[in-house]
C-alpha cells in the first residue's frame, strides 16, 4: 500500500502517466482540476506533498490547514501564487521548476517582437478583414532590428536565453537586473545598466523576464511607456502583473508605443472590462492590430510539458523519501 499522498492542485487532469512513473511505488496521486482555492478544502489536509501550477493560488488559510505537508512545489518558474511566507511559518518547504520551459519562453518572446518589429501580425489581420490596400505600405515605416537595443528586465535562466537570441539577429542587448552578479554582461557580451531610468530612453524593443515581487509590480507602467522612445515595442512573457497593462492603450492611440505582445495577463483569463483586452477585440482600435495578446501560452511545447511535469515529481519523490530537496524559494 502506498506510504503518501500527493495531491495535484490543478492543470492536470489525464492519467498522471509521468508521475505515477516517478512516484506511484511510493505515494497514491490524487489530481483535483482545481480552478479556485475554495475547491481545495477537504481535499489537501492530509497531503504529503501539493504540487499546484499556475491555475489557482494557495493562501495562508490553505498552508494553514496542512497537517503533514512535506513540500508544497510550484511547478513552473514564478511561485507568486503561492503564500511562500506562511508555508515557512508551517515549516513547510516551497520548491518550484526553474530551468523548464527556458527555450519554450525565449522563442516566444523573440517570437512575439519579430511578429511586431517586422509588420507581421499588423499586415495579417489587416489584409484578413479587408482594411486598406494590400500593400506592405500598411505597415510602413518598419525598421531594420540590426543595431538597434533589445532590452531586458530580469536576466535569468530565460532572460539569458533571450539575450543570446537578439544577439544573434545582430541586436545591441542591454540589460537591468540588480541581482545578477558583476561580470556575467561581459561573460555574454551584453551591456548592462544599473538603473531602469538608464534603461527606458535606450530601448528600441523592451522584453520582460522577471519573476514577479513588490518591486516588479507594474515596474513598466504609463511614466515608463513615456520615457520609453516613441516608436518602441514591449514584450511580456513574465508575469502579467509587472506591467499595468491599462496603460498600453493609450500609449499605442498616441502612437508612442508602436506595438505590443503580452502573452501574461494579471488576470487569466482576464474580466471582459479589461481596458487592454476591449481596445484588443475593437477593429476600430489601433490596438486591434498593434497588440498580440496570448493565453499564458509561451512556456507550452510537448517537451516542455512533459519536463516540467517528470522534474516536479522527482522534487516531491526526494521530499517524500527525506532527501535534500533542490531549489527551495522560501
Amino acid at each position: 500500500m502506498s506510504r503518501f499522498r500527493v495531491v495535484i492542485a490543478d492543470f492536470i487532469t489525464d492519467a498522471m502517466l509521468p508521475e505515477r512513473e516517478i512516484l506511484g511505488d511510493v505515494a497514491e496521486i490524487v489530481s483535483l482540476g482545481a480552478s479556485r482555492e475554495e475547491e481545495l478544502c477537504g481535499h489537501v489536509e492530509n497531503a504529503d506533498a501539493l504540487m499546484i501550477y499556475h491555475n489557482i493560488a494557495i493562501s495562508e488559510r490553505t498552508i494553514s490547514q496542512l497537517r503533514q505537508c512535506k513540500l508544497i512545489i510550484r511547478c513552473g518558474v514564478g511561485f507568486d501564487n503561492v503564500a511562500c511566507a506562511a508555508a515557512r511559518a508551517c515549516g513547510i518547504p516551497v520548491a518550484n521548476v526553474p530551468d523548464y520551459g527556458t527555450e519554450e519562453v525565449a522563442d516566444s518572446a523573440i517570437g512575439l517582437m519579430l511578429a511586431l518589429t517586422r509588420g507581421i501580425a499588423l499586415l495579417n489581420r489587416r489584409l484578413q478583414r479587408h482594411a486598406g490596400e494590400w500593400s506592405y505600405m500598411q505597415a510602413v515605416p518598419l525598421s531594420r532590428l540590426r543595431g538597434r537595443a533589445f532590452g531586458i528586465i530580469g536576466l535569468g535562466r530565460i532572460g539569458t536565453a533571450a539575450a543570446l537570441r537578439a544577439q544573434a539577429l545582430g541586436m545591441d542587448v542591454v540589460f537591468y537586473d540588480p541581482y545578477v552578479r558583476d561580470g556575467y554582461d561581459k561573460a555574454l557580451g551584453i551591456r548592462r545598466v544599473e538603473t531602469l531610468e538608464e534603461l527606458w530612453p535606450q530601448v528600441f524593443v523592451l522584453s520582460l523576464h522577471c519573476p514577479l515581487t513588490e518591486e516588479t509590480r507594474h515596474i513598466v507602467d504609463a511614466r515608463a511607456l513615456a520615457a520609453m522612445p516613441r516608436g518602441c515595442y514591449l514584450v511580456n512573457t513574465s508575469r502579467g502583473a509587472t506591467v499595468d497593462t491599462a496603460a498600453i492603450p493609450d500609449a499605442i492611440r498616441r502612437g508612442h508605443l508602436a506595438g505590443a505582445g503580452i502573452d501574461v495577463l494579471p488576470s487569466e483569463p482576464p474580466p471582459p472590462d479589461d481596458p487592454l483586452v476591449v481596445a484588443w477585440r475593437d477593429p476600430n482600435d489601433p490596438c486591434h492590430d498593434r497588440v498580440i495578446l496570448n493565453p499564458h501560452a509561451a512556456f507550452y511545447s510537448e517537451e516542455g510539458l512533459l519536463e516540467i511535469r517528470v522534474k516536479a515529481a522527482r522534487t516531491v519523490r526526494r521530499a517524500l523519501l527525506g532527501e535534500p530537496i533542490r531549489n527551495v524559494v522560501n
